[in-house]
Protein backbone atom coordinates (compact mmCIF):
# COMPACT_ATOMS: atom_id res chain seq x y z
CA UNK A 1 0.00 0.00 0.00
CA UNK A 2 1.22 3.55 -1.01
CA UNK A 3 0.41 6.60 0.91
CA UNK A 4 -2.22 7.97 -1.68
CA UNK A 5 -4.20 4.79 -0.38
CA UNK A 6 -5.96 3.69 2.87
CA UNK A 7 -7.03 0.32 3.43
CA UNK A 8 -10.64 0.11 5.70
CA UNK A 9 -12.25 -2.76 7.08
CA UNK A 10 -15.84 -2.68 6.61
CA UNK A 11 -19.29 -4.92 7.28
CA UNK A 12 -17.59 -6.20 10.76
CA UNK A 13 -14.38 -6.81 8.96
CA UNK A 14 -16.05 -9.31 6.86
CA UNK A 15 -13.99 -6.98 3.66
CA UNK A 16 -10.69 -5.15 3.45
CA UNK A 17 -11.60 -2.23 0.81
CA UNK A 18 -8.43 -0.29 -0.39
CA UNK A 19 -9.04 2.99 -1.56
CA UNK A 20 -7.39 6.11 -3.42
CA UNK A 21 -6.85 8.40 -0.15
CA UNK A 22 -7.93 11.70 -2.11
CA UNK A 23 -9.44 10.19 -5.20
CA UNK A 24 -12.68 8.34 -5.15
CA UNK A 25 -14.04 6.80 -2.28
CA UNK A 26 -17.28 4.65 -2.14
CA UNK A 27 -20.62 5.77 -0.87
CA UNK A 28 -23.13 4.42 1.52
CA UNK A 29 -25.33 4.37 -1.64
CA UNK A 30 -23.43 1.31 -3.05
CA UNK A 31 -24.06 -0.44 0.54
CA UNK A 32 -27.83 0.31 0.22
CA UNK A 33 -28.04 -0.60 -3.53
CA UNK A 34 -25.89 -4.37 -2.87
CA UNK A 35 -28.78 -5.28 -0.04
CA UNK A 36 -31.26 -4.21 -2.66
CA UNK A 37 -29.98 -7.13 -5.17
CA UNK A 38 -31.20 -10.65 -4.94
CA UNK A 39 -29.72 -13.30 -6.88
CA UNK A 40 -29.83 -17.12 -7.94
CA UNK A 41 -27.15 -19.83 -7.25
CA UNK A 42 -24.73 -20.09 -9.81
CA UNK A 43 -25.25 -16.44 -11.76
CA UNK A 44 -23.08 -14.86 -13.48
CA UNK A 45 -23.04 -11.16 -12.86
CA UNK A 46 -21.79 -8.10 -13.65
CA UNK A 47 -21.14 -5.00 -12.27
CA UNK A 48 -21.14 -2.06 -14.75
CA UNK A 49 -18.71 0.99 -13.70
CA UNK A 50 -17.38 -0.88 -10.59
CA UNK A 51 -14.69 1.93 -9.41
CA UNK A 52 -12.72 -0.30 -6.69
CA UNK A 53 -14.73 -2.92 -6.98
CA UNK A 54 -16.74 -2.69 -3.94
CA UNK A 55 -20.37 -3.91 -5.30
CA UNK A 56 -18.74 -7.15 -6.65
CA UNK A 57 -16.74 -7.83 -4.01
CA UNK A 58 -19.88 -7.66 -1.22
CA UNK A 59 -21.91 -9.67 -3.51
CA UNK A 60 -19.35 -12.20 -4.17
CA UNK A 61 -19.03 -12.22 -0.59
CA UNK A 62 -22.75 -12.58 0.05
CA UNK A 63 -24.09 -14.66 -2.61
CA UNK A 64 -21.03 -17.34 -2.20
CA UNK A 65 -22.07 -19.49 -5.21
CA UNK A 66 -22.31 -16.32 -7.89
CA UNK A 67 -19.61 -15.43 -9.98
CA UNK A 68 -18.55 -11.85 -10.87
CA UNK A 69 -17.04 -9.65 -14.00
CA UNK A 70 -16.48 -5.73 -13.12
CA UNK A 71 -15.94 -3.42 -15.83
CA UNK A 72 -14.47 0.01 -14.96
CA UNK A 73 -13.04 2.61 -17.33
CA UNK A 74 -10.43 4.60 -15.35
CA UNK A 75 -6.90 2.58 -15.03
CA UNK A 76 -6.47 3.32 -11.72
CA UNK A 77 -9.70 2.41 -10.10
CA UNK A 78 -9.95 -0.78 -12.14
CA UNK A 79 -6.06 -1.40 -10.56
CA UNK A 80 -7.70 -1.21 -7.37
CA UNK A 81 -10.47 -3.04 -7.74
CA UNK A 82 -8.04 -5.78 -9.07
CA UNK A 83 -5.99 -5.65 -5.69
CA UNK A 84 -8.85 -6.01 -3.49
CA UNK A 85 -10.32 -9.18 -5.34
CA UNK A 86 -7.11 -10.26 -4.70
CA UNK A 87 -6.51 -9.07 -1.17
CA UNK A 88 -10.07 -10.78 -0.29
CA UNK A 89 -9.33 -14.11 -1.85
CA UNK A 90 -11.62 -14.05 -4.93
CA UNK A 91 -10.09 -14.09 -7.61
CA UNK A 92 -11.89 -17.58 -8.49
CA UNK A 93 -15.13 -15.78 -8.93
CA UNK A 94 -14.74 -12.01 -9.60
CA UNK A 95 -12.68 -11.06 -12.91
CA UNK A 96 -12.15 -7.50 -12.73
CA UNK A 97 -11.87 -5.39 -16.74
CA UNK A 98 -10.62 -2.08 -18.09
CA UNK A 99 -12.70 -0.66 -20.41
CA UNK A 100 -15.85 1.74 -21.33
CA UNK A 101 -19.62 1.05 -21.22
CA UNK A 102 -20.17 2.57 -24.54
CA UNK A 103 -17.83 -0.35 -25.97
CA UNK A 104 -19.09 -3.24 -24.08
CA UNK A 105 -19.46 -5.12 -27.77
CA UNK A 106 -16.24 -5.06 -27.93
CA UNK A 107 -15.96 -6.60 -24.22
CA UNK A 108 -18.05 -8.82 -23.48
CA UNK A 109 -20.17 -11.51 -25.55
CA UNK A 110 -24.20 -10.46 -26.22
CA UNK A 111 -26.33 -11.81 -23.72
CA UNK A 112 -23.73 -12.85 -21.08
CA UNK A 113 -24.89 -12.25 -17.92
CA UNK A 114 -28.20 -13.01 -15.66
CA UNK A 115 -27.71 -9.49 -13.73
CA UNK A 116 -25.89 -6.13 -14.47
CA UNK A 117 -25.59 -3.29 -10.88
CA UNK A 118 -24.80 -0.27 -11.24
CA UNK A 119 -24.61 3.12 -9.61
CA UNK A 120 -23.98 5.03 -12.37
CA UNK A 121 -23.13 8.91 -12.45
CA UNK A 122 -26.09 10.85 -12.17
CA UNK A 123 -25.33 14.44 -11.36
CA UNK A 124 -25.74 16.51 -14.69
CA UNK A 125 -22.55 18.40 -15.87
CA UNK A 126 -24.89 21.40 -15.58
CA UNK A 127 -26.02 20.70 -11.77
CA UNK A 128 -23.27 21.58 -9.04
CA UNK A 129 -19.35 22.40 -9.19
CA UNK A 130 -17.40 19.72 -11.18
CA UNK A 131 -14.95 18.41 -8.86
CA UNK A 132 -11.22 19.05 -10.37
CA UNK A 133 -9.99 15.58 -10.14
CA UNK A 134 -10.81 13.33 -12.43
CA UNK A 135 -11.15 10.34 -10.47
CA UNK A 136 -14.24 11.73 -8.47
CA UNK A 137 -15.68 13.85 -11.47
CA UNK A 138 -16.07 10.88 -13.70
CA UNK A 139 -17.82 8.52 -10.90
CA UNK A 140 -20.03 11.49 -9.98
CA UNK A 141 -20.76 13.41 -13.18
CA UNK A 142 -22.13 12.71 -16.10
CA UNK A 143 -18.39 13.26 -17.82
CA UNK A 144 -17.78 10.03 -19.54
CA UNK A 145 -21.18 8.01 -18.38
CA UNK A 146 -24.41 8.04 -17.87
CA UNK A 147 -27.82 5.91 -17.03
CA UNK A 148 -28.74 5.94 -20.37
CA UNK A 149 -25.31 4.95 -21.67
CA UNK A 150 -25.66 2.34 -18.78
CA UNK A 151 -28.85 0.80 -20.12
CA UNK A 152 -27.64 0.55 -23.48
CA UNK A 153 -24.97 -1.40 -22.45
CA UNK A 154 -27.07 -3.87 -20.13
CA UNK A 155 -29.52 -3.84 -23.28
CA UNK A 156 -26.50 -5.72 -25.20
CA UNK A 157 -24.69 -8.08 -22.28
CA UNK A 158 -28.28 -8.51 -20.23
CA UNK A 159 -29.66 -12.43 -21.11
CA UNK A 160 -32.73 -11.93 -22.61
CA UNK A 161 -34.83 -12.39 -19.24
CA UNK A 162 -32.12 -10.83 -16.95
CA UNK A 163 -32.46 -8.15 -14.26
CA UNK A 164 -30.83 -4.78 -14.02
CA UNK A 165 -30.46 -2.98 -10.64
CA UNK A 166 -29.61 0.23 -9.89
CA UNK A 167 -29.72 3.03 -7.88
CA UNK A 168 -30.07 7.05 -8.25
CA UNK A 169 -31.74 10.27 -7.52
CA UNK A 170 -35.37 10.14 -6.62
CA UNK A 171 -35.74 13.87 -8.58
CA UNK A 172 -34.76 11.79 -11.67
CA UNK A 173 -36.66 8.60 -11.39
CA UNK A 174 -39.49 9.98 -13.98
CA UNK A 175 -36.45 10.20 -16.59
CA UNK A 176 -35.27 6.40 -15.05
CA UNK A 177 -38.51 4.78 -15.69
CA UNK A 178 -38.85 6.50 -19.39
CA UNK A 179 -34.96 4.98 -20.36
CA UNK A 180 -35.90 1.56 -18.50
CA UNK A 181 -38.35 1.00 -20.73
CA UNK A 182 -36.39 2.76 -24.51
CA UNK A 183 -34.30 -0.26 -23.50
CA UNK A 184 -36.94 -2.72 -23.22
CA UNK A 185 -36.24 -3.35 -19.27
CA UNK A 186 -39.61 -3.53 -17.71
CA UNK A 187 -39.13 -1.78 -14.21
CA UNK A 188 -40.65 -4.53 -11.67
CA UNK A 189 -39.21 -3.37 -8.24
CA UNK A 190 -38.88 0.12 -6.68
CA UNK A 191 -37.70 1.35 -2.91
CA UNK A 192 -37.49 5.06 -2.14
CA UNK A 193 -34.58 6.26 0.11
CA UNK A 194 -34.95 8.99 2.87
CA UNK A 195 -32.11 10.90 4.74
CA UNK A 196 -34.66 11.07 7.25
CA UNK A 197 -38.06 10.84 7.93
CA UNK A 198 -38.36 14.90 7.71
CA UNK A 199 -36.52 14.93 4.74
CA UNK A 200 -38.04 14.34 1.10
CA UNK A 201 -37.04 11.09 -1.03
CA UNK A 202 -33.39 11.37 -1.84
CA UNK A 203 -32.73 7.84 -3.94
CA UNK A 204 -34.81 5.70 -5.84
CA UNK A 205 -33.54 1.75 -5.84
CA UNK A 206 -35.06 0.06 -9.11
CA UNK A 207 -35.51 -3.79 -10.56
CA UNK A 208 -36.16 -4.23 -13.98
CA UNK A 209 -36.39 -7.22 -15.80
CA UNK A 210 -36.01 -8.16 -19.91
CA UNK A 211 -38.93 -9.63 -21.95
CA UNK A 212 -41.20 -8.96 -18.88
CA UNK A 213 -45.10 -7.67 -18.39
CA UNK A 214 -46.07 -4.44 -16.64
CA UNK A 215 -46.02 -4.42 -13.18
CA UNK A 216 -44.20 -2.88 -10.51
CA UNK A 217 -44.22 -3.63 -6.91
CA UNK A 218 -43.08 -0.50 -4.53
CA UNK A 219 -41.84 -1.80 -1.18
CA UNK A 220 -41.45 -0.49 2.02
CA UNK A 221 -39.05 3.14 2.29
CA UNK A 222 -35.75 3.05 3.71
CA UNK A 223 -34.69 5.69 5.79
CA UNK A 224 -31.55 5.91 6.74
CA UNK A 225 -30.85 8.26 9.71
CA UNK A 226 -32.85 7.90 13.29
CA UNK A 227 -30.95 10.75 14.16
CA UNK A 228 -27.93 13.07 12.87
CA UNK A 229 -24.83 10.35 12.54
CA UNK A 230 -27.00 7.75 13.89
CA UNK A 231 -28.50 4.76 12.16
CA UNK A 232 -31.90 3.84 12.10
CA UNK A 233 -32.44 -0.01 12.86
CA UNK A 234 -32.96 -0.71 9.17
CA UNK A 235 -30.17 0.72 8.23
CA UNK A 236 -28.21 -1.45 10.74
CA UNK A 237 -29.74 -4.52 9.80
CA UNK A 238 -28.54 -4.11 6.18
CA UNK A 239 -24.92 -3.70 7.99
CA UNK A 240 -25.26 -6.72 9.69
CA UNK A 241 -27.09 -8.78 6.44
CA UNK A 242 -24.50 -7.93 4.30
CA UNK A 243 -21.81 -8.92 6.47
CA UNK A 244 -22.97 -12.58 6.38
CA UNK A 245 -23.90 -14.95 3.88
CA UNK A 246 -26.92 -14.75 2.51
CA UNK A 247 -29.32 -17.84 0.81
CA UNK A 248 -29.35 -17.17 -2.46
CA UNK A 249 -33.09 -15.92 -4.05
CA UNK A 250 -34.43 -13.97 -6.56
CA UNK A 251 -37.21 -14.21 -9.28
Amino acid sequence: MTGEETIDEILGGSLKIRQSRRGYRFNLDSLILAHFVSLRPDSVNLDLGCGNGIIALVLAHRFRQTRWHGLELQPALAELARQNVEDNGLAGRVQINEGDAHNIKKIYQPHLFDNIIFNPPYRRLTSGRVNPMAEKAIARHEVAGSLERFLAAAGHALKPAGRVFTIYPATRLVEMISLFRKNAIEPKRMKLVFSDAASDAEFVLLEGRGSSGEELKVEQSLYIYEKPKRYTKEMQDIFSDLSLPAETSGG
